[in-house]
């Protein structure tokens, strides 16, 4: 009979350890829930942050090659570049009265005098609206800027090409990444040749030059940026 009581003890201590193991292992079974509760709300966190950002690079315009914007050089109908040789001379450099209006020889304006301050900080894109004074403008194409100007034709895909174009173009070495700019254009300084509705304009240490186009065309303004960079210019140091 002195057994028996011995016999309670060990079943009651076994069951009391069959419990308490159970009980762990229902608070590990708890613990393994919450980390995996806790690792699929972090998984979604992060690509809710990060396929927005992913998707917005994707469409990011400075993320793209320049010249997968628009028509093709080819068919952008482009004239010839027109070249002004010995334009870095101090007549053609002369800072006039802030407000003087500028008679400029050649359509669009790529050189001549122009008020004391350029643009700046200059956006990339301008409107009708907003565009700033030519003679501000052309300060900024003595500091190295290409401008690209266009007329009232050019809306729809075709503007929104150009609006991307201007930050590409920002982005590229060419343009010292970022002497560039799109500006609406006012026929005040006289009109685009017939078919041609944009024109690209810089000023250069040795000449000035000028291009004329019927599309928006990415791709030309690649071609003109390279030939003519932000670093030859009568002043490329100044911002």
């Amino acid at each position: 009979m002195a057994n028996k009581p011995k016999q309670q003890d060990r079943d009651r201590r076994a069951k009391i350890e069959a419990m308490r193991k159970a009980e762990q292992a229902k608070e590990r079974r708890k613990s393994m829930i919450f980390v995996v509760i806790a690792i699929v709300v972090g998984l979604g966190l992060v690509g809710a942050v990060a396929v927005p950002t992913y998707l917005d690079s994707r469409n990011d315009p400075a993320t793209k090659a320049l010249s997968s914007f628009g028509a093709t050089a080819a068919a952008a109908s482009c004239s010839p570049v027109q070249n002004t040789p010995g334009t870095n001379n101090e007549a053609d450099r002369t800072h006039v009265a802030d407000g003087t209006v500028e008679k400029y020889k050649t359509v669009p304006p790529s050189y001549g005098p122009h008020w004391s301050q350029p643009v700046f900080p200059a956006r990339d894109f301008y409107t009708v609206r907003d565009r700033p004074e030519m003679e501000q403008l052309v300060h900024n194409l003595e500091h190295g800027y290409t401008i690209v100007w266009y007329d009232d034709t050019i809306k729809g895909a075709q503007l929104a090409d150009l609006k991307d174009i201007a930050v590409a173009a920002r982005s590229d070495e060419a343009t010292g990444s970022g002497k560039f700019i799109v500006s609406a254009w006012d026929d005040a300084y006289g009109a685009f040749p017939a078919g041609k509705h944009l024109g690209i304009s810089h000023w250069g240490a040795a000449a000035s030059h000028v291009q004329l186009c019927g599309t928006v065309s990415g791709a030309a303004v690649k071609k003109f940026i390279e030939k003519y960079p932000a670093a030859d210019s009568p002043e490329p140091n100044a911002a």
